[in-house]
């Protein structure tokens, strides 16, 4: 257990990112902060335009600038302030330090080239090895992640594999330097509920073999049960709730995990009518005064449209960006 005194692997502190349009300035990502010791599972969970994805880019250095641009805010990485390093710095952090799987491997592998030589490329350009050696690293890592016949397949191009396989893929290149972080963005969209599973269980044995941590952004709140250390839902591109995941599955302490939770189908509750969130995620562009959920939320007062919620400490490891959480846990634990 991490003390006081040890320094997180990486820290957000208070991270502010704007998205410059011809339309307006989009408020992505509105003063994030989260922190993820060694060998640990962050679980990021939130609708699609809630600024999870953006704040990983964020993290990884590779938000395209302009038009974005983070006006705020600090990314600690062993303690270094990730933001006010060169170009050149943060490109060896990246694969070496910190990597990342992408949702959709087929359009972040190259086609023209085969699945072994873009493998093998981080070895020639990362560690100076022959094509040679290189290519032997490639086809020890496609059967460390479980692509079958390896020796065989590593000369195929990435249109020639399934999805899940690309998505093995993808996850040999970004584990190819042993980083200590490993940031999968969606590492399960577009495959089949068996395939997800078999994809989670890899990333969890992966993470139990090195050591290194693991952020996992997704919408879907049943992929990460089994994974999870601990889980930061995101709203309105902030963290509406952080807390351990058992905690959170068991008495949600903000209305908008709450809906999540009820909108999933449960084997012990079967017959049991599922509850959609009313209404539709706010624009970044548009964001409500207040709390940005107080639109669709059934806990809402006169308070919530016109003071923004800060993070309340809801007992010593969990928070809770609600002015009234102590009603949400409690209507949990009926």
């Amino acid at each position: 257990m991490r003390t006081a005194t040890e320094t997180p692997l990486l820290a957000v502190d208070d991270l502010h990112v704007e998205f410059r349009t011809r339309a307006g300035v989009v408020k992505a990502v509105n003063g994030v902060s989260y922190s993820l010791n060694a060998g640990e599972t962050l679980a990021v969970l939130g609708e699609s335009g809630s600024g999870k994805s953006v704040t990983a880019q964020a993290v990884m250095g590779i938000l395209d600038t302009p038009p974005a641009a983070v006006t705020g805010g600090q990314i600690r990485f062993k303690g270094t302030d990730l933001l006010q390093l060169s170009e050149e710095a943060r490109t060896r952090i990246r694969g070496e330090g910190i990597a990342m799987i992408f949702q959709d491997a087929l359009s972040a592998l190259n086609p023209v080239f085969t699945v072994g030589w873009q493998i093998s490329e981080m070895f020639r350009v990362h560690r100076g090895m022959s094509k040679r050696d290189a290519m032997k690293k490639a086809v020890e890592l496609m059967d460390r992640v479980r692509i079958p016949a390896a020796r065989e397949r590593v000369n195929d191009y990435p249109h020639q594999f399934s999805g899940g396989m690309r998505q093995r893929i993808m996850i040999a290149m970004a584990i190819a330097l042993d980083p200590e972080l490993l940031i999968a963005d969606e590492p399960t969209t577009a495959l089949d509920v068996t395939v997800q599973a078999q994809i989670m269980e890899l990333l969890a044995e992966l993470r139990r073999e090195s050591g290194m941590a693991l952020i996992l952004i997704t919408h879907d709140l049943g992929v990460v049960a089994d994974v999870a250390d601990r889980i930061a839902v995101m709203y309105g591109g902030r963290i509406v709730e952080h807390a351990p995941v058992h905690d959170l599955y068991r008495s949600p302490a903000h209305p908008y995990t709450r809906g999540l939770l009820e909108s999933i189908p449960r084997v012990d509750l079967k017959g049991r009518e599922l509850h959609a969130i009313a209404g539709m995620p706010p624009s970044p562009l548009d964001l409500p005064g207040g709390c940005a959920f107080h639109p669709r939320c059934p806990y809402r007062r006169a308070a919530c449209a016109s003071d923004v919620p800060p993070l309340y400490q809801v007992g010593w490891t969990r928070g809770s960006a609600c002015h009234y959480w102590r009603e949400v846990l409690d209507a949990g634990r009926r």
